[in-house]
């Protein structure tokens, strides 16, 4: 590999690293014998798969010369950063060559917008086209699918693509008009119902024709940047509670957003990035998805924001109090669930091992749960082994720490 393009390479990935949206794909597409390359169901992204296997992937910008002046972006058009795009057969030729060496399992492409998005996202699908059909690569493939852009071109890509993604990056339509106006939500969300639409219809197509292409098999995600505006947990949550229920999304991520720019409506360039926070919102958005949680119920009336001493579900127990103790023996697998300390695997040990004989507190104990934390919540066999049910008390006891500090990259 040339000097120039390792330079480009060199600056395309790093302008990539700010976006978060790629994880397990979930997806698997068998290599048919020809070419080269498989995506396995674990997924592939910088992350740790269920054996313990660290997963690469080549995660780049086609191009980071971009025509929008996004306040909170690195790459935004005003900024006097170094410039570089890489064409079509440069970065298939890349994503082949470094899959040859065991570098990577796959491709994360995203892209700032060079021209207009129509023209950004035909050189994508020329990307695609070239991996998929000349190399004849069958590794995962995640992309972006570019707002505005031509509808029948990000049609093309998902028939291509393992996983797409549109990036709302901030949560309401204020944010947008003060950090990016050239943006509008109505041109965000269009990809991203019609996204839904077509992985809809083509579920639909493969169940009368086996052999019918895949579109977007591994569905679409999106990510949202967290600190850049005032906006609370609970409006950033309504938006991921619509997109899971209207759109289907897999996954909304959540970037605690990186101080790069100055600005008068920006956080000061040393102000830390909300690391705490951002754990939290995960930990809400898995209540959302997998707990039957809604995000009124994550919050106190007249309350907007989380308090980050405490995981959700914690919360939302001492403020429902009057719920419980739970009798471990006959509550529900959904009562189980929204006990503190017990999740999925410990709920359905519990149910399990209950229809054998009744647990106990020792029983308990060895189904997996946090015990320290569930027991004040539980009774077994009608004892409470809790020593106190009350607020004050269960929030002394597991919310030792009240001085949460940031942690530092660097201290």
């Amino acid at each position: 590999m040339d000097d120039v393009l390792m330079n480009k390479l060199a600056i395309l990935a790093e302008g990539a690293k700010y976006d978060v949206s790629c994880s397990s794909s979930g997806i698997e597409r068998k290599n048919s014998g020809k070419g080269i390359g498989s995506a396995r169901s674990f997924g592939v992204c910088h992350t740790w798969a269920a054996d313990g296997r660290c997963i690469s992937l080549l995660k780049l910008l086609m191009t980071n010369d971009c025509i929008y002046d996004c306040s909170y972006c690195i790459n935004r058009s005003s900024n006097d950063v170094s410039r570089a795009s890489m064409s079509p057969e440069e970065i298939a030729l890349i994503t082949i060559e470094f899959y040859r060496r065991n570098y990577i399992e796959g491709l994360f492409l995203s892209s700032a917008i060079e021209k207009n998005p129509t023209d950004t996202m035909e050189k994508m699908y020329q990307i695609l086209k070239l991996l998929r059909r000349t190399y004849e690569f069958n590794g995962y493939i995640h992309i972006k699918a570019i707002p505005g852009a031509d509808q029948a071109l990000i049609e093309k890509c998902g028939y291509l693509a393992d996983r797409m993604s549109v990036n709302i990056e901030l949560p309401s339509t204020s944010s947008l008009k003060l950090l990016a106006p050239q943006k509008n939500y109505k041109q965000i969300i269009a990809p991203i119902e019609n996204i839904k639409i077509g992985i809809s219809r083509n579920s639909d197509e493969r169940k009368h024709f086996r052999k019918a292409p895949k579109f977007v098999p591994a569905g679409q995600s999106t990510q949202v940047i967290i600190g850049a505006t005032p906006d609370s947990d609970k409006s950033i949550l309504r938006v991921s509670e619509k997109l899971y229920g209207e759109y289907n999304l897999k996954r909304v991520y959540y970037s605690a957003y990186m101080p790069v720019n100055k600005g008068s409506n920006l956080p000061a360039l040393l102000t830390p990035p909300p690391l705490l926070r951002e754990h939290r919102l995960y930990q809400a958005d898995w209540l959302l998805r997998f707990y039957n949680f809604s995000v009124n119920e994550l919050f106190s009336s007249g309350e907007n924001n989380m308090d980050i001493q405490m995981d959700p579900k914690l919360y939302w127990a001492l403020k429902n109090l009057n719920l419980f103790p739970f009798e471990i023996n006959n509550a529900s697998f959904e009562e189980l669930i929204r006990i503190p300390g017990i999740g999925h695997t410990s709920a359905y040990r519990i149910i399990r091992e209950r229809k054998i004989a009744h647990l106990d507190f020792d029983g308990l104990k060895k189904t997996g749960c946090v015990i320290g934390k569930s027991k004040y919540f539980v009774t077994c066999k009608g004892k409470y082994y809790g020593d106190n049910l009350d607020e004050k008390h269960i929030h002394k006891s597991l919310v030792k720490n009240n001085d949460y500090k940031q942690i530092s990259f660097f201290g």
